[in-house]
């Protein structure tokens, strides 16, 4: 793990309209580590991620990605900084009128000044990697959620990304196919190196993949514990993070057996 973090916020308060979500948030994330942001339904998971990455504007503090502060530079920088960055949406965000090798293309195709050949190969690639060989004719429509999950997975990837944001990548997935996912997040993170920031309510997921976690409360609007999920289960005194982790889990998989 790098000594300098790649990722940076600082003192970061968000609003949407007179309601403060989130006030005076400071975390770090380091190169080639998962970072799982997690908390109970409404207390600023995702709205800490939109403002990571620039999809919303912060009301106060600043968000460093390798260097540069996005709150404040200009939009050519800002774009720049977005070629580092893959997202994958809550939803998966593929656009249903275009088939999963479409939408896997688009970044390429809007980014990359490449003929349609080395697209559609790179494309291929992407799938690949995700386990969606073949499925490149295929609509949203026409596959299962947990396929859409890899799909939108290999789009966040098309660019190859140095970080990647992942809001919810279980949710909604049975328990077999939510670990089946799990294990490719970490394969990518093993393979790739690459930095990851998942936000994530599913335990199976915090427990089998996340190398450090942050939790964020409603009440406080901020940050209240932070540290190995595993220690935190075991050694945290406060009853907002103990209650949290004494929910069931899932099964850990043979993969996520291995990594211990």
């Amino acid at each position: 793990m790098a000594e300098e973090p790649i990722i940076s916020v600082r003192n970061l308060t968000a609003r949407y309209g007179e309601d403060v979500i989130l006030e005076g948030v400071s975390l770090d994330v380091y190169g080639g580590e998962i970072l799982a942001i997690l908390g109970s339904s409404g207390c600023g998971k995702s709205t800490l991620l939109r403002h990571m990455v620039g999809l919303d504007r912060v009301s106060a503090g600043s968000v460093v990605i390798d260097g540069v502060d996005i709150t404040t530079c200009r939009s050519q920088e800002y774009h720049r900084t977005l070629r580092k960055i893959g997202v994958l949406f809550q939803g998966s965000a593929l656009f249903g009128s275009m088939t999963i090798g479409e939408n896997v293309a688009l970044p390429i195709s809007e980014y990359a000044k490449l003929d349609k050949g080395p697209i559609g190969a790179l494309v291929k690639m992407k799938l690949c990697a995700v386990g969606l060989d073949g499925y490149e004719n295929h609509l949203p429509s026409e596959i299962s959620g947990g396929m859409k999950k890899r799909a939108g997975l290999a789009r966040s990837l098309a660019l190859n990304p140095s970080i990647l944001f992942l809001d919810e990548p279980t949710s909604g997935l049975d328990p077999i196919i939510s670990a089946e996912i799990d294990g490719l997040i970490r394969r990518i993170n093993q393979s790739l190196g690459t930095t990851m920031v998942i936000v994530t309510h599913d335990l199976g997921t915090i427990m089998h993949v996340a190398d450090r976690s942050i939790m964020l409360d409603k009440s406080r609007k901020g940050i209240i514990a932070e540290g190995d999920p595993h220690e935190l289960k075991r050694l945290s005194s406060n009853p907002i993070v103990r209650n949290f982790f004494l929910r069931q889990a899932r099964e850990p998989t043979a993969e996520s057996e291995s990594r211990s």
